[in-house]
């Protein structure tokens, strides 16, 4: 029985699950920087058509946020320093696929959105469970 001050421990299942998805979190996010900062844009523009209808600038930014929002949802973590960190980070990256859901409705691409809305629900688990283990 627990008393009313006091959170229970989280199981070791959350803590599976939030590694699982740090994990996929990170891999997706860094890969994406990556690949963005790495590819020729016209190479990009030839898969995603937006790609190439944005300024390289831009293009290379939103990889930059990629790269440092995919590393932000496992290094603080991982290394145990600055842990919160990663929630900060789960956090801008959940703000950061909204925001793309918002520019690919404003360009009538909404059909293109639903792994975006995928991608804030997993951030947003993050954010929670990482949280959650904080107040331990």
């Amino acid at each position: 029985m627990t008393s009313p001050l006091t959170t229970p421990k989280p199981g070791k299942g959350l803590t599976i699950a939030l590694w699982t998805v740090q994990i996929l979190l990170f891999l997706l996010f860094a890969g994406t920087g990556l690949w963005k900062l790495t590819t020729p844009v016209a190479a990009l523009a030839a898969k995603f058509p937006w790609m190439g209808e944005v300024s390289p600038a831009f293009l290379r930014l939103t990889a930059v946020f990629d790269l440092l929002g995919g590393l932000g949802v496992v290094l603080p973590t991982l290394t145990r320093v600055k842990p919160g960190l990663t929630v900060l980070a789960a956090l801008g990256c959940a703000l950061f696929q909204l925001c793309a859901i918002a520019f690919h409705v404003a360009r009538g691409e909404a059909a293109n959105t639903p792994f975006n809305v995928f991608l804030v629900a997993l951030s947003v688990f993050v954010v929670w469970g990482r949280r959650r283990m904080g107040r331990r």
